[in-house]
């Protein structure tokens, strides 16, 4: 018997019409949050839409949980794609692969349906292998190495995450001590592991589900649990519970920040369900959805820090995004402290001003206090922020980077709001006196020191400042301030006498108050110039101690 030929079936293009089976619900351009949730419930939908516009039901439901409800539903909108209904499924493949979560089909440019991130599969994998070995220092992929072996004898999976994975994709040279590795499973526990095979020391961070390893080849190794957050408070630190990979990378700040490796795989594939690799190329920074400045105010000052760092720009869906966080202030949930850390992390930037500069622009100080303006004199002052802190460093003077920074963003503000700003902070007891002090005595000191007349009184007039407070005196004066000042601490330099307060007891003078009073004397006359040397040093202590003046800096106490 001959063979039966084999029946060839052709292959059928189902179109974009075929996968788009989520509802979509219209609602009115004036609904507010409860209603649109009310709608979106109702109608099973995922998507609803106002105009031309639309917001995606998850959305709806973050605003519920942290109180929206009265807020209008359309400063949820999102920018999603549109595919025909007669195009290609692959066109609809082809967005979701690039980060869109959902697909908007259309008819007659009218929308039919939506097709979810979910709904498909992923795209094809693109291997991050060459460009970790390129740009990873060998002790560091040793270290990583051996996190993903320990890992995956305990059944668990290990992922690069954050500038890790998203540095070597921009082919930029590895700057950080800090490597951040998620953890499909339980990370405290693994972490004991690693410190151990690695040498290092052990924190754990039950709250949050991470623990840290220092190490001494390559620094610090965070282990975090992957895990989803739920933030229940404007500002708050979120809830936190273990997920996966994916959901992780769902809860992230920016989508460049949104990718990942698994550790231990010969491809060393990237994760990028968030379209990150597209926005490093596009040299912008996008956030993963509209209520993520309202979860986490924060991301706004590390918005203007990483654009500043990379050279990239916010898109204008996430500046509008931003601008809405901004209109909901105050946040009573937010932390000075929190705050604080991410002034912190900006000024120890290359170029502070640069990320100042931005936040002044989009208005984020009113983070600090809702009357909070970006003034002109603040503008100029930060410009010249990293040229005053090098200043005070190249003569010795160790400066606070953060109350500088605090100190010019105060510039030209009204007394009540800079003290305000300050409390918000979290400065308190002497810090906040300090800041106080430097703030309201600036101008006071300046004049002192631009009046005068000698090197012993221009050094005096510096008496009692701090490096900080040197940097804000040159940083809050013009150019004569700033001669005065180089010209002071040039002096100040050689302004020690000689001799010491034993050799002064050894001449006769009293133990106690008037030893300080004779070196503070002897200091002004090396100053200026009245003695130059330890034997004109010693003359002048015994001139002074034959003086009959009981008021002189001699004269026995009791």
């Amino acid at each position: 018997m001959m063979a039966r030929r084999e029946h060839v079936y052709p292959q059928v293009e189902p179109g974009a019409a075929a996968l788009a089976t989520g509802v979509i619900a219209r609602l009115d351009r004036g609904a507010s949050v409860a209603t649109a949730l009310r709608t979106a419930r109702k109608r099973d939908a995922i998507v609803l839409s106002i105009g031309e516009a639309f917001i995606l039901r998850e959305d709806l439901v973050r605003a519920e949980a942290l109180g929206l409800h009265d807020l209008r539903a359309a400063a949820l909108t999102r920018p999603l794609p549109e595919i025909a209904a007669t195009r290609s499924e692959i066109e609809v493949r082809r967005e979701l692969a690039g980060g869109a979560p959902v697909v908007i089909v259309t008819e007659r440019a009218r929308p039919i349906g939506a097709v979810s991130a979910g709904a498909v599969g992923s795209g094809a994998p693109v291997s991050m292998k060459a460009r970790l070995e390129r740009r990873l220092p060998a002790p560091v992929r040793d270290a990583l190495r051996v996190v993903g072996d320990l890992a995956a004898a305990r059944g668990m999976r290990a992922y690069l995450v954050g500038g890790l994975v998203r540095d070597p994709w921009l082919d930029v040279p590895f700057r950080t001590n800090d490597l951040d590795v998620v953890i499909e499973g339980d990370a405290p526990a693994l972490a004991g592991t690693v410190a151990a095979a690695l040498g290092g020391s052990l924190r754990v961070h039950e709250r949050f589900l991470t623990a840290s390893v220092d190490t001494p080849s390559v620094g610090r190794i965070d282990l975090i649990t992957s895990r989803c957050e739920r933030y229940e408070r404007r500002g708050e630190l979120p809830r936190v519970m273990p997920a996966g990979i994916q959901q992780d990378l769902r809860r992230r700040d920016f989508t460049i920040n949104a990718m990942a490796v698994e550790l231990g795989t010969s491809s060393m594939d990237l994760l990028d369900p968030m379209g990150g690799r597209n926005d490093l190329t596009r040299k912008r920074l996008r956030v993963l959805h509209p209520l993520s400045f309202v979860e986490d105010p924060t991301r706004i000052f590390r918005a203007a820090r990483y654009a500043a760092r990379l050279g990239f720009a916010l898109d204008r869906w996430t500046r509008r995004c931003q601008a809405l966080a901004l209109e909901l202030v105050p946040y009573p949930a937010l932390s000075g402290q929190r705050m604080v850390a991410e002034l912190e992390r900006i000024v120890a930037e290359a170029d502070p001003a640069l990320a100042f500069g931005q936040l002044g622009r989009a208005g984020a100080f009113r983070l600090l206090d809702a009357r909070s303006r970006f003034s002109a004199g603040a503008r100029a002052r930060l410009a010249a922020l990293a040229a005053a802190r090098d200043w005070a460093v190249e003569r010795g003077r160790a400066v606070d980077g953060v109350e500088l920074a605090v100190l010019t963003l105060l510039t030209g503000q009204p007394p009540d709001v800079a003290r305000a700003v300050v409390r918000r902070l979290g400065f308190a007891g002497e810090p906040l006196e300090r800041l106080e002090r430097m703030r309201e005595t600036s101008t006071e000191v300046g004049s002192r020191l631009l009046g005068a007349a000698s090197a012993s009184a221009r050094v005096k007039a510096l008496d009692g400042q701090d490096g900080t407070g040197l940097a804000w005196l040159w940083l809050d004066g013009d150019g004569a301030r700033r001669a005065a000042l180089d010209r002071a601490t040039r002096e100040a330099e050689t302004a020690g006498p000689v001799l010491r307060g034993n050799d002064l007891m050894a001449l006769g003078v009293p133990r106690g108050p008037a030893v300080a009073r004779v070196l503070e004397q002897l200091r002004e006359a090396r100053l200026d110039g009245r003695v130059s040397d330890r034997k004109a040093e010693t003359a002048l202590v015994r001139q002074w101690l034959r003086m009959p003046d009981p008021d002189s800096v001699t004269a026995k106490e009791g």
